[in-house]
């Protein structure tokens, strides 16, 4: 029978260690913090006292209730006085000859059914669990922090973890009104095994000067809805843990999307640590603060211009990205010619962008008048030259290379000198489309993401051969159209995909190793690392043969082993189980 839990002590008041102390004494149990000496501990005090004086400030706190949960937490620098407490959670420094230390310590002061939790992200619970006698009472109990705000725990039993020890510790996160979800003790558990890989990748792709750290942020950010960029999130995070963390994973598995980024390390030694030093990939007012002072991507000085006259817009294709950019543009005061393969595919287009307006004019964001005119700038043709005059043509028909080959060398004839043609390719290489005119120069990825009137990305791709001034001239194009533009080099996925599609395929992978449940892995991702969706729902979503033909993209161009696709994304696609446009994929729809 499980022991009655009423005090915990937590070992370690740091940052995660006073959240988690604040998060049980919310929940009306006592608490003892024990941490090395009486700095630490008035440290930790002041982070419980100045949180829950904000929770206050922010009306989600009683001053009444306050004062009760600041006295249900002891204090004590001697882990002798968790002698009598009924639970313990360490939340020491993230190194393992650390956390064995405290743990073969507490071993010989609590009682023998005292359940040991660790809050480790990335260590092996079974190494600290084997350093006691009773190793089977000991379990990870990971928190994400802030500790008082995120609502995922993570549960990690191990090989010798008893059931009741795993059960109590899933309890008690249940009680502190969290979503617990238990798995084996594999290095980064769910979130942060999905997590740091993408992580990783994005800080290489800085060091490589792919994109720059606005760009890069900004990209995800925006298509995909992240809360965070990648970068920020790693100075938030702290460089030094997530270095810890990923070499703590590569020592495992040996992987090499998983040995930290050279950058990494050399921040690390150098003391850029992120917000915690004030400096990291971004520079902060000061150690701790949220405030960048050397984000100078808004300045005037640095928007782009118009370097040829864009009067006029031409766009191939009928299909709803098409439909999407023609809207865009219209709405802008653009004047749009689209052409497509038949009459009725162009009153399509007509069709689905009335619908579109309709809404907006239901909604009280435009006016009747202001649908007129925009609808009075689209301009049909089953022949494309009707795009001779044109100023820039942006083709979003099929994702085949050939397609998109055999447009490129007629538009190539079609459209006047000094005309710039863009593609939306999300994958394929934009220098094959500008290799087959007589104009490379003028050739430049212009990726939108879908829905397009929505979605404020848009991904400027580069090639080797583009002239400065076209990309320059289609960033502005961009933020003239209220998109935000981001410039990268001409290589697969972009910035977006190439970041995204990886982190996807691990997922799957994870399913596929039976070491969670797709229902867990989702609310992991959304609950422990506030996504806007689990990787299964963003797959279904996307559609599991779209998803599995970029990363085979992916995977020809980089070589990187871990990226070549996992065999259930594989068979699912054979099975035609392709997501929510067939009833069913990582989930069945058609019950539902």
């Amino acid at each position: 029978m499980a022991r009655e839990i009423t005090t915990v002590g937590v070992v370690g008041l740091g940052t995660m260690g006073a959240g988690i102390a604040e998060v049980l004494a919310r929940h009306g149990l006592g608490v003892v913090g024990v941490d090395v000496d009486q700095s630490s501990l008035d440290h930790g005090r002041a982070t419980i006292e100045h949180s829950t004086q904000r929770a206050v400030d922010g009306g989600k706190l009683e001053e009444g209730d306050r004062k009760m949960l600041l006295d249900r937490i002891g204090y004590a620098t001697d882990l002798g006085a968790l002698a009598e407490v009924d639970f313990v959670i360490e939340a020491v420094v993230e190194q393992i000859d650390v956390k064995i230390a405290v743990f073969t310590a507490l071993d010989g002061i609590v009682a023998d059914d005292v359940v040991l939790a660790t809050n480790t992200s990335a260590l092996a619970v079974t190494q600290i669990a084997s350093a006691t006698r009773l190793p089977s009472r000991v379990v990870g109990m990971h928190f994400f922090n802030p500790a008082p705000v995120q609502q995922f725990v993570e549960i990690v039993r191990t090989v010798v973890s008893a059931p009741e020890v795993v059960e109590s510790a899933s309890a008690l996160s249940t009680r502190l009104g969290k979503s617990p979800v238990v798995v084996g003790d594999k290095a980064g558990f769910i979130a942060n095994a999905l997590l740091f890989a993408y992580l990783n990748h994005a800080a290489s792709m800085f060091e490589q000067q792919y994109a720059s750290r606005e760009d890069i942020d900004a990209a995800m950010r925006l298509g995909c809805g992240y809360p965070m960029g990648p970068l920020a999130l790693l100075d938030l995070i702290g460089l030094d843990t997530a270095y810890e963390i990923l070499e703590t994973m590569y020592l495992q598995d040996r992987k090499r999307v998983h040995a930290p980024s050279p950058i990494l390390k050399q921040m690390v030694t150098a003391g850029l640590l992120g917000r915690k030093s004030g400096r990291g990939f971004y520079t902060y007012a000061e150690p701790y603060s949220s405030t960048v002072v050397d984000d100078t991507a808004g300045s005037a000085a640095a928007a782009p211009q118009l370097r040829r006259e864009i009067a006029t817009v031409g766009v191939v294709g009928t299909g709803t990205m098409a439909s999407g950019i023609v809207e865009v543009f219209a709405k802008a005061g653009y004047p749009v010619t689209f052409v497509g393969r038949s009459q009725d595919k162009l009153d399509g287009v007509v069709a689905a962008i009335t619908k579109s307006l309709d809404k907006a004019v239901a909604r009280g964001r435009m006016t009747e008048d202001a649908k007129s005119d925009v609808l009075g700038r689209l301009s049909g043709a089953t022949e494309r030259e009707a795009l001779a005059d044109v100023d820039i043509v942006v083709e979003a028909i099929a994702e085949d290379i050939d397609i998109k080959l055999d447009l490129f060398r007629d538009l190539d004839r079609i459209c006047k000198p000094g005309a710039i043609l863009a593609t939306t390719t999300s994958s394929l290489p934009v220098i094959a489309c500008a290799s087959v005119t007589s104009r490379p120069g003028d050739v430049i990825g212009m990726h939108f993401f879908n829905p397009a009137p929505v979605m404020k990305l848009v991904e400027v791709v580069s090639t080797v051969a583009v002239d400065d001034e076209v990309a320059e001239t289609v960033r502005a194009l961009c933020g003239g159209v209220g998109k935000h533009a981001v410039s990268c080099g001409d290589r697969a996925g972009f910035i977006v995909n190439a970041l995204l599609f990886p982190y996807l395929n691990d997922a799957v992978k994870m399913l596929e190793a039976h070491y969670a449940t797709a229902d867990d892995i989702d609310l992991a991702m959304k609950l422990g690392c506030r996504l806007p969706m689990g990787p299964f729902e963003l797959l279904d979503v996307v559609g599991n043969d779209v998803s599995l033909a970029i990363e085979q993209t992916l995977f020809r161009e980089f070589r990187e082993p871990a990226w070549a696709p996992a065999p259930l994304l594989e068979h699912m696609v054979t099975a035609g189980y392709l997501g929510r446009k067939t009833g069913r994929g990582f989930r069945d729809y058609a019950r539902r």
